[in-house]
């Protein structure tokens, strides 16, 4: 019990952490609350708080993402041209990926200040350059991971061949690169149940874009939550064991 609460106040203090924990909750109310809303006999009116819960939630993540453009700057900047990687297709999935990241963020900031009538300018047009650019950095992704775990598949069978090497030796490298593609499989889902809920709030008419009802849309951020939670839980113990 001690131990739990020291890794959820250890995770509340960083901020990744905290936005990661912010948008579990966020999207778990909306799930929540998406359900009980249909139940019109069953707490209608718990529902409809959880949803607004829920709003106040992601509009809270929206102003802290108002202070994120300089360290993707900064990444981007380390990154570069991606000359460290040794695949060309990953590379550049990787840069246009950078850059829909760093533009997205300017969109987001130029809307939320429409909203809040800080500037004059209509807020529609710049949601949706941003729900555009969340969703090509999240194709991106998914491009990346997939060319990744073929990477990392070509890597295996590889070591599998080489019979040079100890068996201690092969038995360790393999289990490093099945660790490897169980995180890309899992970043393909979370970022598949993001893709969804992107395409949701596109213009209607393209694909299923504002046919979700608030439950699936709930349910989807909440997969994706859930991964983003487990897979910074194996990185810190990662981290803590090589420590």
């Amino acid at each position: 019990m001690q131990g739990s609460l020291e890794s959820l106040v250890s995770l509340l203090e960083s901020y990744r952490g905290r936005d990661k924990v912010i948008r579990t909750i966020c999207y778990g109310s909306q799930l929540v609350g998406g359900v009980l809303s249909q139940r019109t006999e069953e707490s209608p009116q718990l529902g409809k708080s959880l949803l607004l819960f829920s709003a106040q939630l992601s509009h809270c993540r929206t102003v802290l993402r108002l202070f994120d453009d300089l360290s993707m700057l900064a990444y981007c900047h380390s990154y570069g041209l991606g000359s460290g990687e040794e695949d060309p297709g990953l590379r550049w999935i990787s840069v246009l990926n950078n850059v829909a990241d760093q533009l997205y963020y300017p969109c987001e900031h130029i809307a939320w200040a429409a909203d809040a009538e800080l500037i004059k300018v209509k807020s529609d047009k710049w949601w949706l350059f941003s729900t555009v650019l969340w969703g090509s950095s999240l194709l991106l992704g998914i491009l990346r991971s997939v060319r990744l775990l073929v990477l990392l598949k070509r890597k295996l069978r590889k070591c599998e061949r080489d019979r040079d090497d100890s068996s201690e030796a092969r038995s360790v490298s393999r289990s490093q690169i099945h660790t490897q593609m169980r995180e890309e499989l899992l970043t393909v889902l979370s970022s598949m149940a993001d893709l969804s809920n992107a395409i949701h709030w596109m213009p209607p008419g393209f694909l299923w874009a504002g046919r979700f009802p608030n439950w699936l849309v709930g349910l989807m951020g909440t997969i994706s939550s859930l991964i983003g939670l487990i897979q910074m839980n194996a990185s810190n113990s990662d981290q803590s064991d090589s420590a």
